[in-house]
């Protein structure tokens, strides 16, 4: 019997490959029953590192490993087993991934229509995971200039007022790519995306040999079909690009409707200006958010995205 240090790179169902991050040889593996239980936040989507939150919000639960995750593997005889999982420093569980470094978060500029809705809901949901958040849009070839020129204006202000990263791809072409292999090198970096903007077509084209299944937008709903069924880390400029399955749903975690603010980081930079500390940038007086809005230098979508959250946790805690 041998253990061993890996990361898992793929799950499916039950089963795990699992690298050896010595030698880079992978093994078939499978969890043991025995795992350790850890504290959960139950606020958030996810984990906690031990310690951390109070013991209202945590609660005690078995965790399953999950791809990305760093892993102690005991050899015995032909059977690989999962034995005990380290500590993670971070748990996302949509997508379902450990340990990440940084987010790809992908859209497409058609097909389905760029959403600044679903962007706002993104970054929030991120940037309360203090990830670092890179934004690649793709399918521009499918949009005429004016329109392509129209949505990198309005997606100016996410760059200079929040500091977002911001890339643009023709997939199919592979134009934009030469400035874009950079960011994956010594990272685990995870798609994140609605379905059917195009993360299996972005892996195509990074990744030939992989010859990813993808499918085209279904003109009846507007969005595609899923075509990852399972999280897997592929090795690619030094690092590992994760890819999951898609989703056309997404779920704000967060509670306490004083939190949301925390999550705009425009809204931060100018809450030091508010007459109160407290202020929810709703009604108060004295808002700097509000004047800031006021004088056409925050996008009044963006601030109509944050009145449309706050009311979604106000209702949400009303449930409770």
């Amino acid at each position: 019997m041998s253990k061993i240090k890996g990361l898992i790179k793929r799950q499916i169902s039950n089963q795990y490959i699992v690298m050896d991050l010595d030698t880079k040889t992978e093994y078939n593996s499978l969890a043991s029953g025995k795992l350790r239980y850890v504290r959960v936040d139950e606020k958030s989507s996810f984990n906690v590192p031990y310690g951390r939150g109070t013991k209202r919000e945590q609660k005690t639960m078995q965790i399953s490993p999950k791809v990305g995750d760093i892993v102690d593997l005991e050899l015995i005889e032909d059977q690989a087993m999962i034995e005990n999982i380290r500590p993670r420093k971070n748990d996302l569980i949509r997508p379902d991934v450990a340990n990440v470094d940084q987010v790809l978060l992908v859209f497409s500029a058609t097909r389905p229509e760029f959403s600044f809705n679903l962007l706002d809901k993104f970054l929030v949901i991120l940037n309360e995971q203090n990830l670092d958040i890179i934004l690649l849009v793709s399918k521009i070839d499918l949009v005429d200039e004016q329109d392509l020129e129209t949505l990198k204006t309005k997606l100016n202000y996410y760059e200079e007022k929040t500091n977002l990263e911001i890339y643009y791809v023709n997939s199919k072409q592979r134009v934009g790519f030469d400035i874009l292999e950079h960011i994956f090198k010594d990272k685990i970096t995870v798609l994140a995306g609605q379905t059917g903007v195009g993360k299996s077509t972005l892996l195509n084209a990074l990744i030939p040999e992989l010859s990813i299944k993808t499918q085209e937008i279904s003109e009846a709903l507007g969005r595609g079909k899923h075509t990852t069924r399972h999280s897997e880390l592929y090795d690619f400029k030094g690092g590992y690009i994760c890819d999951t399955p898609g989703f056309s749903r997404v779920e704000i975690n967060i509670f306490e409707k004083e939190d949301l603010k925390l999550y705009y980081k425009d809204f931060v930079e100018l809450s030091y200006d508010c007459k109160f500390s407290s202020c929810n940038h709703i009604n108060e007086p004295g808002c700097a958010v509000k004047e800031a809005l006021e004088n056409g230098e925050i996008p009044r979508e963006r601030y109509d995205n944050y009145l449309l959250f706050f009311e979604e946790i106000l209702k949400k805690k009303d449930r409770f």
